[in-house]
């Protein structure tokens, strides 16, 4: 399918702020971006750069006052996401150098807390794919999706003992879980055509046999049509706007839709 996304985020700042951006998306083995731009009202100049987990930035030092930023991208993305239940678990010892950080805690996931409830939900399942579907399933199930129950300081454990969260603390405790048994996960941010209500979505992919399979708790069966904005170990590497300074979100409005 041909997406067609469009954000646009209002930001006020008291100061000149330096902000880093993550709105403007790279072509991959899940996209192919047709096309992209990133434009600022009051006109600002903005520098390119790419993260080191390969993440497309934008960094501008904003004005004083209010900010337009808007971002608009065209994408061609599979209709269906790869499932793939007989994908195994793949040993430490082979995990490609790049994969092995998403075994480690970070911020938003401590995995190593986690280990006993990762242990409980998984059961007998088969190690790999198996696992990680079941750690999926127990967070739809068990985790009531609620608005305003959590904040930018919520991890995996908080979600964990609230059994309250959104996308992004739905992905944090998939995360932590996979990783509390050795399995490499890692947060991802984007748009998924006909979310409801719509707005930026996040979602969690684990390393199995080989490579990266999709998982998405906040939904209850398998869906494609995703647009990937950014990678990394957990909410702190992907945010859309990191902001070195003042700065106030007023608001923020997201479209997704199929192209005509």
């Amino acid at each position: 399918m041909i997406l067609n996304a469009k954000c646009e985020m209002t930001v006020a700042t008291t100061v000149p702020t330096a902000i880093v951006m993550m709105i403007e998306p790279l072509s991959g083995p899940a996209q192919d971006i047709l096309k992209s731009s990133v434009s600022i009202e009051p006109a600002t100049p903005h520098v390119k750069t790419i993260d080191v987990f390969g993440n497309a930035c934008q960094r501008v030092v904003l004005p004083a006052g209010t900010s337009v930023i808007t971002a608009e991208i065209t994408a061609s993305v599979p209709d269906e996401i790869d499932v793939h239940p007989a994908a195994l678990f793949t040993p430490v010892q082979d995990l490609p150098d790049n994969v092995l950080h998403y075994l480690l805690p970070s911020r938003y996931c401590q995995s190593d807390l986690l280990l006993e409830l990762a242990t409980k939900i998984i059961g007998n399942a088969s190690p790999g794919y198996e696992q990680v579907e079941a750690i999926r399933s127990w967070i739809q199930q068990n985790i009531e999706y609620k608005y305003g129950s959590s904040g930018p300081t919520t991890t995996a454990v908080d979600t964990s003992e609230s059994r309250q969260g959104v996308c992004r603390d739905y992905a944090h405790l998939g995360i932590a879980l996979c990783r509390a048994v050795r399995i490499p996960a890692r947060m991802v941010s984007g748009f998924l055509h006909q979310l409801d209500p719509m707005d930026l979505h996040a979602w969690f992919e684990a390393f199995v046999s080989g490579r990266w399979y999709t998982f998405d708790a906040t939904q209850n069966q398998p869906r494609g049509n995703r647009i990937i904005l950014a990678y990394g170990r957990d909410a702190a590497d992907i945010a859309q706007l990191s902001e070195y300074g003042n700065l106030e979100m007023k608001g923020m409005n997201v479209q997704v839709e199929a192209a005509p």
